[in-house]
């Protein structure tokens, strides 16, 4: 029995707080630091294990911190889709959506990048985001949370209300890579005043639901694959890479392998 892990970073620097009502110069100071401090750190950690994750990065970060997203590359991770300023696609019509997609492929091939992945901000689609995904020839998306430890085929044209029962749909041509916020470190560490998020959570805390969604997964579920998701300038803090290696070290101890979403990928049938 094999556990593997895929370890995220959604590397949405400055583009992130573009969504809020009110953006102000403090909270882009706080985007900035996931790529003054955050990335450079967080290499760092990952070439002494030696271990290659996804970062899923918008285009407006893929322009603003070339140098950055440079040494990811050059590390050897791969870089996923993460639409171009991180609008939820939920909020938007389809043709915005369409040439949102769009544009934030044209910044990845830029820098040499065809991406095999996607995830969608704040993890949400609109009715017709897996259909864009299939007709762009992604291999996989990590946005949805219909399952925990087993990729899966998400479906096209489901049918369902409150007042009508579900119809399923077409299994979709993509993999599913699931996720879910408890495995997010937005949720608990990042403070907000306005919407009010605590986001101060001990790091002691979030290694427990962590560790504990991986041994459960170990012992219960052959081949399971595990998605983490963070983000550079919130995980990036010192104490939290710390719980960060803690974890690594953790997943290295009971034999689970990390391993990058593509390469997942490839392996399922």
């Amino acid at each position: 029995m094999s556990s593997t892990v895929c370890l995220t970073f959604d590397f949405d620097a400055l583009s992130v707080w573009f969504s809020y009502p009110n953006t102000s110069p403090a909270m882009l100071a706080r985007g900035e630091y996931g790529a003054r401090v955050g990335v450079p750190r967080l290499l760092e950690l990952l070439r002494r294990y030696e271990i290659a994750c996804t970062f899923f990065i918008p285009g407006h970060t893929i322009e603003s911190f070339p140098a950055e997203v440079e040494a990811i590359l050059r590390d050897g991770h791969e870089i996923a889709h993460h639409s171009w300023a991180h609008v939820d696609p939920s909020m938007q019509t389809p043709a915005e959506e369409r040439a949102d997609m769009e544009r934030a492929f044209d910044s990845l091939r830029r820098i040499g990048v065809t991406p095999q992945g996607f995830r969608s901000p704040s993890a949400d689609f609109s009715a017709v985001t897996l259909a864009l995904l299939e007709e762009f020839g992604f291999a996989y998306d990590s946005s949805l949370m219909a399952d925990d430890y087993r990729p899966y085929r998400p479906r096209i044209g489901d049918r369902v209300s409150q007042h009508e029962p579900l119809h399923v749909g077409r299994p979709a041509a993509l993999w599913e890579m699931p996720m879910c916020f408890e495995l997010d470190d937005w949720p608990h560490f990042q403070f907000n005043f306005a919407p009010y998020r605590n986001g101060t959570s001990a790091p002691s805390k979030v290694f427990e639901i962590w560790a504990g969604e991986l041994d459960y997964m170990h012992a219960h579920v052959p081949d399971g694959v595990l998605t983490v998701a963070m983000h550079p300038q919130v995980i990036g803090r010192g104490h939290r890479v710390a719980m960060l290696e803690r974890f690594i070290e953790h997943g290295l101890s009971i034999g689970a392998q990390f391993r990058r979403m593509d390469s997942v990928v490839m392996s399922l049938k």
